[in-house]
């Protein structure tokens, strides 16, 4: 499961019809790039699926088109883009704006923390922040912070509504003697996620499992618990973006507060935790309803670069 976008106009929205692009008018990648967040303004797409706004998003597309990592967009931001690779841009381009499908369906690829992970529209796009605090709250550096202690002695984790399998294989890579558990309710989410397991080649320690949540896992517990599960509530799920509409639904409903699964996640968190485990859990913007409803509970909430009390950790020892 992953990061949901903010609500957004749904309909209505005239796209402006696509202008000739004369031969040699645009040349570099920054041409491109330019010419793309062009397109996206006119059309009002909205960006929440891994890229945050429209140059990241344009840059990710042509960089994906020429088969450039990430990182190498800046060095060759200033190289001749091919006439081939120039139409296969410019149709990619025209694609998010005509379909207002995210990025990431276009060319079924992701990036989180430098990894590349297939994705299509069998599961929700992951861009989840719990990978960024894997980093910044399970570290093992002398500076670094850590909820769970040392990440060599983390034996088992489980990742509750896996989605594309992304968190965990992050979590896989971060605790290195680990095996990691991942469940997700739907069949299709859990083949993409085989997937990427697979292309990791961390098939010997991450486990799928098909079920509601805990259901599979019998009377197992674990010493860390991540969870991304649906938290949307009915006012945001009538609300999502085109974008949005374009993902499996299930993996968006939380409800009429977006509580519902936070709840039994909770009600059943601790009979599956060691005695020194935790629960990190990614709830979106339901803090106040959280708090609301469960008063009692010392949640701790997380912050990280893009974000700020959107996930909560609780020691198995709280709940």
């Amino acid at each position: 499961m992953a990061r949901r976008a903010k609500p957004a106009a749904r309909r209505g929205r005239p796209v402006a019809k696509a202008p000739k692009v004369g031969a040699g008018e645009l040349q570099t990648l920054l041409d491109f790039v330019r010419y793309a967040v062009t397109r996206f303004a006119e059309a009002k797409l909205v960006f929440a699926h891994g890229t945050t706004d429209p140059v990241a998003e344009a840059a990710f597309l042509v960089s994906e088109t020429l088969h450039l990592h990430p990182d190498q967009f800046e060095q060759f931001a200033h190289a001749r883009v091919t006439a081939a690779e120039g139409r296969k841009i410019l149709a990619l381009i025209e694609r998010r704006v005509s379909t207002r499908k995210p990025a990431a369906y276009l060319v079924n690829r992701i990036w989180m923390r430098g990894l590349p992970f297939y994705v299509d529209e069998r599961t929700i796009v992951p861009r989840s922040f719990i990978g960024e605090l894997l980093d910044s709250h399970f570290g093992d550096g002398e500076d670094a912070t850590s909820l769970i202690g040392d990440p060599a002695e983390v034996e088992s984790v489980l990742d509750l509504c896996t989605g594309s399998g992304c968190l965990a294989i992050l979590a896989a890579r971060h605790f290195p003697h680990a095996t990691v558990d991942a469940v997700d309710i739907s069949k299709d989410a859990l083949a993409v996620a085989a997937r990427n397991v697979a292309d990791h080649g961390l098939d010997d320690r991450i486990t799928l499992h098909r079920g509601d949540l805990f259901a599979p896992l019998g009377r197992k517990r674990y010493d860390l618990i991540i969870s991304n599960p649906p938290y949307v509530d009915a006012e945001g799920m009538a609300g999502l973006p085109a974008e949005c509409r374009a993902e499996p639904a299930l993996a968006f409903d939380g409800g009429a507060d977006g509580l519902d699964i936070v709840r039994r996640i909770l009600a059943q968190a601790k009979a599956h935790l060691a005695p020194q485990g935790g629960l990190l859990c990614e709830i979106g913007r339901g803090r106040d309803n959280l708090e609301a409803a469960f008063p009692q509970l010392p949640l701790l909430w997380l912050d990280t670069e893009d974000s700020e009390g959107e996930v909560f950790w609780i020691a198995a020892s709280d709940l």
